[in-house]
């Protein structure tokens, strides 16, 4: 028959951290649980945070989409934040349409002319710049 005496020299209270003598460690379990929460959420802060000028190009529709993508992609592979910053500043702003104003100087210069105005030279859209989004075409 065995006896649960306690040593003379133990403490009266040992603290919850220490390992209990059928091998459970709480303290190892919870900060494993606590790391494992901690890197992925790191992970998904750090993949959002790179997703900022995607997600603002896309909410305004901006015509340069594909380079804001491209800037942020160089920025998480490259971890160079310049890229990172440039594709905030272009999806920040929506960059002037300087075509619109030209095909009409151009029109005008060929009517002054009398030149017939080329068939080639769109007519310029009173909506905004004109952009086309390819819906599934590879």
């Amino acid at each position: 028959m065995e006896s649960q005496t306690v040593h003379p020299l133990a403490p009266d209270h040992i603290p919850g951290y220490v390992v209990g003598a059928d091998g459970s460690d709480v303290l190892f379990t919870a900060m494993t649980i606590f790391g494992i929460v901690l890197v992925v959420g790191l992970g998904v802060l750090y993949l959002t945070l790179h997703s900022i000028p995607e997600r603002m190009a896309h909410k305004s529709s901006h015509p340069q989409l594909q380079i804001v993508g491209i800037l942020a992609l160089l920025a998480l592979f490259t971890h160079n934040n310049l890229f990172w910053v440039a594709a905030v500043l272009v999806a920040g702003f929506q960059f002037p349409d300087m075509l619109s104003p030209l095909q009409s100087i151009a029109r005008s210069l060929a009517r002054l002319a009398g030149r017939p105005v080329e068939e080639d030279i769109p007519e310029a859209e009173l909506s905004g710049p004109a952009f086309h989004h390819r819906d599934g075409e590879g």
